[in-house]
């Protein structure tokens, strides 16, 4: 399914569902991590990426699941790349042979 909308990034989720809610602040969630505070405030302003370490990470923190992290920050990823790549195509198409 094509998407018109780029999904919303996990920063958002994070600041807008966890952080407000709980009133935590970017520096206690830090401290609550492990991560440094700017690392924490990149990822909710979406300068960065969620790693596999910071989704676990979050994951312990707020009792959700990594997977969770790392589904929204794959389909945001997922969405940029093909948007850049909408207009690019393979010199070659070699499909699977079925026999």
């Amino acid at each position: 399914m094509k998407r018109n909308r780029r999904p919303t990034d996990p920063g958002t989720i994070l600041k807008t569902y966890f952080l407000r809610p709980r009133e935590l602040s970017n520096a206690r969630f830090a401290r609550a991590t492990g991560l440094s505070r700017k690392h924490v405030s990149n990822i909710v302003n979406g300068k960065v990426s969620v790693t596999p370490d910071s989704a676990c990470r979050f994951a312990r923190v707020l009792d959700t699941t990594p997977e969770f992290w790392l589904n929204m920050q794959t389909a945001v990823d997922l969405f940029d790349v093909q948007k850049r790549l909408a207009d690019w195509r393979p010199a070659e198409i070699h499909p699977v042979a079925l026999n």
